[in-house]
């Protein structure tokens, strides 16, 4: 979830409209436009690209993927793009030289959206996303209009952040925990629009189960480090905070602000961390001593990576108009059932 380059595209008419498996949710909206893209007779192949693709997350989602273009006889190619955007579009152009007839992208950056979206529709390939949504016509999907966002698979992500801020309001009222004394640190990266979605969503359920708790905005690069670093800053200016609750965008944000405190003198009974993912939490849960990570929500990469494949299939092989937007399962974990929901520990 990282920056990088802009440009300017046409409407998004020719994109991709999503397709749900059994396993998926929709939010019924359809696409605008019909696409440019023709079925394909012989055999698919397609392109995953991926930010960040040695995270725990992006692996199973790739793992997901292969999975299901071997049952599919669909050649795949997995890219790790890392955090650089300027690659997204280098990779996306080399795919199409290698005649790819769809390409699936988690960004690096929305902003570099526009100019893959458009060389995509100049090439006449198939274009869908994964996790982070794109707009067409701007670098910012959070002020694009909904007919100017590409489809996209993944979570939704006030949902998800719903789950989360249901969760550590309800650790905090069991915890009886006097407000006062209490804030509570939302940590993302604030140019990523689905992080602003999750963060959003956890700070408006957590006030309506528990009102008046004092919420610090912690901006990060979504790294463990970095929140580790940013919410060290932030204890050392407020001593007499006896009580924290952490959440965030990822696992990343709420495990490196819950090491904070810990490294800060804090005790696990003093921090309610609730993260997103479960990939870094069960890492705290497997060892023996308290954790200030009482729960995370399980999103399961692997479910993204296959219904994205699938998806591009079903609208290559037979032409499939699907809704905007297609949402895999998540499910609640804690130390006592992560083992059994499937958490793979990063």
């Amino acid at each position: 979830m990282i920056r990088s380059t802009t440009g300017r595209a046409t409407s998004v008419g020719l994109l991709l409209a999503l397709g749900l498996t059994t396993t998926a949710c929709s939010n019924g909206q359809e696409s605008t436009g019909g696409a440019a893209v023709a079925p394909v007779n012989g055999k698919i192949s397609l392109t995953y690209l991926q930010k960040q693709g040695d995270q725990e997350y992006f692996v199973g989602e790739a793992a997901g993927a292969r999975a299901k273009a071997v049952e599919l006889g669909i050649d795949l190619k997995v890219v790790n793009l890392g955090s650089d955007a300027n690659k997204t579009v280098s990779e996306v152009q080399a795919a199409i030289a290698q005649k790819t007839n769809g390409v699936i992208v988690v960004v690096p950056d929305p902003a570099v959206g526009p100019q893959v979206v458009q060389t995509a529709k100049d090439a006449k390939v198939a274009l869908l996303t994964s996790d982070d949504q794109v707009c067409a016509t701007g670098p910012d999907p959070a002020v694009c209009a909904k007919s100017d966002l590409v489809p996209r698979v993944g979570f939704s992500g006030t949902q998800m952040g719903t789950e989360v801020g249901k969760r550590a309001a309800d650790e905090y009222k069991a915890a009886g925990w006097n407000p006062a004394e209490t804030r509570v640190i939302a940590a993302w990266k604030q140019d990523v629009t689905v992080c602003g979605d999750r963060v959003k969503a956890a700070k408006e359920a957590f006030g309506a189960v528990a009102p008046g708790v004092q919420t610090i905005d912690v901006a990060t690069d979504n790294t463990p480090t970095g929140a580790q670093d940013k919410v060290a800053a932030i204890i050392n200016t407020k001593p007499g905070v006896k009580h924290w609750v952490v959440v965030g965008c990822n696992d990343e944000n709420v495990h490196g602000g819950v090491t904070a405190l810990r490294n800060a003198g804090l005790s696990a009974d003093n921090v309610i961390g609730v993260g997103l993912g479960a990939y870094l939490a069960c890492k705290d849960w497997s060892g023996t001593q308290p954790s200030g990570m009482k729960a995370a929500l399980f999103i399961n990469g692997k479910d993204v990576g296959a219904l994205a494949v699938q998806t591009m299939y079903d609208r290559l092989k037979s032409g499939k108009e699907m809704p905007a937007e297609a949402f895999a399962k998540t499910t609640m974990v804690d130390a006592a059932s992560w083992k059994s929901a499937g958490v793979t520990c990063a």
